[in-house]
């Protein structure tokens, strides 16, 4: 199972807005086939390991990371070709709970084959934590991004760009974002940062992610790497009501797209519920969130915060450094859970959910 998991971590950024997943064929304790759900469209993990099994899978067991699909979509059902390949057990790492694709398990059994669910079930859950979400909430699945100090600082001075991380740091937040269907920012960012907040260190994702900017004031710049990328990668800005006509008119010529939504009384910013809602509303699943502060503790505070990545730099910037965390005691009181730690160079990234499964 665990080497199913591998497997299934091949199809980020390609697969979606499928579950990625892995299959692994075993023979009397021989692997015998393996594969991965690759592109959107395509094969099924399940299919592609009965594929590169051929006769070997006559009476073998599947290792699945998701239980098998039972309905014709893109491709027909993995439960059908399960039994016809003559598969003598099926172990799921967990159970599907999309509507359309459940039920494969219990008409495997049906049909007498042995179906086991929940093994590393919790790896296989926080792998496919995006389609989990999206079939029981309403709102995208908000994965929070920082690359900070270790005094938790996100810059060194405030309005000054500080480059926190490097190397295979960099690599991995540009793989981040080709897993998610937006990446966004507030509006702080793009006047310190001028960012492109495209997937450029890493492997193109067959959807390029939306770009979002969270700006009250409308004070984007025109000249802005986001506005004058516009036409070649999706942007949109939400502003408050009332905010800018005459620059929203020439955003929108420039190929922005410009949505109002109400904001809140001090200490102000935009209503998140809204913007989350127009962004589902708009096909959005899945959103990145690269900061700033701001708008990263706007996030914790409102429960909106699914995951957790921090990458923390061996670096100490101090006092007047711009802290990451602007939040009051109690304010976003919660347990958090490890789901991974990973060493990149001399940076430790920290992968975070949250213990109790909130929305």
């Amino acid at each position: 199972m665990r080497r199913a998991l591998e497997l299934a971590l091949e199809g980020w950024g390609r697969v979606a807005p499928n579950p990625m997943v892995g299959a692994v064929l075993v023979q009397t304790g021989e692997v015998v086939g393996e594969g991965y759900h690759v592109e959107w469209g395509g094969a099924h993990a399940e299919i592609a390991a009965l594929e590169a099994a051929g006769a070997k899978a006559k009476g073998a067991t599947l290792y699945v990371t998701l239980e098998p699909c039972h309905h014709t979509g893109k491709t027909g059902p993995c439960s059908l070709a399960i039994r016809e390949a003559g598969i003598e057990r099926v172990v799921c790492g967990t159970g599907e709970v999309s509507a359309p694709a459940a039920g494969g398990g219990g008409w495997l059994r049906s049909q007498g084959i042995q179906v086991d669910v929940g093994v590393c079930e919790l790896e296989a859950r926080d792998l496919i934590a995006v389609h989990l979400h999206s079939s029981q909430f309403e709102r995208p699945f908000v994965a929070l991004k920082y690359a900070m100090s270790l005094d938790a600082r996100l810059s060194q001075l405030p309005g000054e760009s500080t480059e926190v991380t490097s190397g295979d740091a960099i690599a991995e937040a540009h793989r981040l974002r080709a897993g998610h269907d937006a990446v966004m920012v507030g509006i702080d960012t793009v006047l310190t940062d001028d960012p492109r907040l495209t997937v450029r260190e890493w492997k193109a994702p067959r959807v390029p992610p939306l770009r979002v900017v969270l700006d009250s004031n409308l004070r984007i710049p025109l000249d802005s790497r986001l506005v004058g990328s516009a036409a070649d990668v999706p942007v949109c800005v939400f502003t408050a009501e009332g905010q800018g006509r005459g620059l929203a008119r020439e955003l929108e010529e420039r190929g922005v797209e410009v949505f109002r939504v109400p904001d809140l009384p001090a200490p102000g910013g935009l209503d998140l519920g809204p913007v989350l809602a127009r962004l589902s509303g708009r096909g959005v699943r899945s959103v990145l969130c690269e900061g700033g502060g701001a708008l990263g503790s706007a996030l914790l505070a409102a429960r909106c915060v699914d995951r957790l990545y921090t990458f923390i730099a061996p670096r100490l910037f101090g006092d007047p450094g711009v802290p990451g965390f602007r939040l009051q005691q109690g304010q976003a009181e919660r347990d958090w859970r490890l789901v991974e730690r990973k060493s990149l160079g001399p940076v430790t990234l920290l992968v975070l959910s949250p213990e109790s499964g909130e929305a």
